[in-house]
């Protein structure tokens, strides 16, 4: 094919993408089947690291609403030592600060002692190392702050959902952590431990030295799945999320939120929201008053990008968990559409799926029978509840596909959304195809409130514009 046919060849392929006209696709990929058991507690990848005491399972969060803290949360497995962080640009570490310490048992198990550290009052656009643990057995890492609040802050975020710590866990994360993603949105289901006799412990333990080599270096934004609940009374268990919210911090009072299960941050770009799927939402709930609240906060002149995150997903056209997640629809749905969220990622299904722009929120008074329509403020619902967790794939699909899914694949995987500027985003969702991260689905989101026609005139010259074959091109 000659330059200018390739040229032709490849607008048409991007104007289809973001113009959403290709039709609904089932991938005619199929998953070699094996096994998809959890790694064996002495295996390397579960190395507890050297050294009487050390650190260990360190993690981080975004620990304010705009970008400029983090929680830094890690484990001492025989003492509590010092819950202290020293960090600085350079590894002088001269700047200090001091966190919490706790633990918790759960039938005859005891966790470690769990530190929570605030470490405040950061740069944008900064590169920070930190230093934790005492003596021979401290610990050195870094991370990098976000670029500060700005519509055309470029972003990448990466998402995950339903991991677990089999080999298919291991390949994603593997997979993901060579894409130069800068954050992970997480969507729940995250150790399995409650798959275990007893909901062993020692498995929450294993999972956070799985993912240090990502969570100790970059925010994962935490949203718990059904696997967190952990309600077994007859255990003598009877507090829901015990082990999850002893170990995993979020900045739930700087989003004004009543609880750490559902909050709001804001990063670069974008305006993310995580909502509970397994507390109460319904009217005037404390989830419901707070999400009422916290949609009039959202101010797309500055954070453009407007993200949910839950773990049922609200549409679905897997057999596993079909309209489980209708409920939360029924609640939420017509304030994503009266605000116009741009994306909704969930997971909880073990497969792969994304719909077109659709909404449900008119009755069908004839019939009886609500089914979605198309509804171009409506968001775009992403599945990838595909991390790879000893359950296995949910490998069969309602048949004929729905009109409101636009493609869906039962693979294990993960999703970079790469938001460009205040107008577009790149989203791919890669498969892992036998080791190889390969990317199955592509598509150029246009935001929701940006592209708009009266707010398109008022962009400046030197704003994107897809008319611009250079720009165009630069996003691939």
């Amino acid at each position: 094919m000659g330059g200018w046919g390739l040229l032709v060849f490849l607008l048409h392929v991007l104007s289809c993408l973001v113009s959403g006209v290709a039709s609904g696709r089932t991938s005619s990929y199929v998953r070699t089947e094996f096994p998809s058991t959890d790694i064996p507690l002495d295996s390397e990848w579960f190395a507890i690291p050297k050294g009487y005491n050390a650190p260990q399972q360190v993690h981080i969060t975004q620990g304010d609403y705009d970008g400029k803290a983090v929680i830094v949360s890690w484990v001492t497995p025989e003492e509590p030592g010092p819950s202290e962080v020293f960090y600085g640009k350079e590894k002088q570490y001269d700047q200090k600060a001091e966190g919490t310490t706790t633990n918790y048992t759960f039938y005859n198990y005891k966790s470690g002692y769990i530190h929570h550290c605030l470490v405040d009052g950061l740069e944008y656009n900064t590169k920070y190392y930190y230093k934790i643990g005492s003596g021979a057995s401290a610990r050195e890492f870094w991370f990098e702050t976000p670029p500060a609040i700005d519509p055309d802050a470029s972003y990448t975020f990466g998402i995950i959902g339903d991991l677990g710590q089999t080999f298919n866990s291991l390949s994603t994360l593997q997979h993901y952590e060579k894409t130069g993603g800068q954050t992970v949105l997480f969507v729940g289901d995250l150790s399995y431990a409650d798959r275990y006799e007893h909901n062993d412990g020692i498995r929450w333990d294993s999972w956070g030295r799985f993912v240090e080599s990502s969570t100790a270096y970059q925010p994962w934004i935490w949203n718990a799945g059904n696997h967190e609940i952990e309600y077994r009374p007859d255990l003598g268990e009877t507090s829901t999320f015990k082990p999850y919210l002893h170990r995993y911090m979020t900045p739930y009072l700087a989003s004004k939120s009543s609880s750490p299960m559902w909050y709001a941050v804001r990063r670069a770009s974008a305006h993310i929201i995580v909502l509970s799927s397994y507390s109460p939402f319904v009217k005037y709930t404390p989830q419901w008053l707070w999400l009422k609240h916290e949609f009039k906060r959202v101010d797309r002149e500055k954070t453009p990008w407007l993200i949910v995150l839950m773990h049922s997903p609200m549409y679905n056209s897997n057999e596993a968990h079909y309209m489980e997640g209708e409920s939360m629809r029924a609640a939420f749905e017509k304030w994503f559409v009266k605000y116009k969220v741009d994306l909704v990622f969930a997971g909880h299904v073990h497969a792969y799926e994304r719909s077109y722009r659709i909404s449900n929120v008119n009755y069908n008074i004839t019939s009886g029978n609500r089914y979605p329509v198309p509804n171009k403020s409506a968001p775009v619902y992403i599945i990838v509840g595909d991390g790879g967790n000893q359950e296995g794939l949910a490998s069969r699909f309602y048949d004929p596909q729905p009109d409101y899914s636009a493609f869906r694949e039962a693979s294990y995987g993960h999703s970079i959304l790469q938001l460009k500027n205040r107008t577009h985003a790149v989203y791919q969702w890669n498969r892992n195809d036998d080791g190889n991260p390969v990317p199955a689905d592509t598509v150029m989101f246009h935001n929701q409130y940006w592209t708009s026609s009266t707010r398109r005139r008022r962009l400046k010259k030197n704003h994107f514009h897809l008319e611009n074959l250079e720009d165009l091109i630069s996003l691939f």
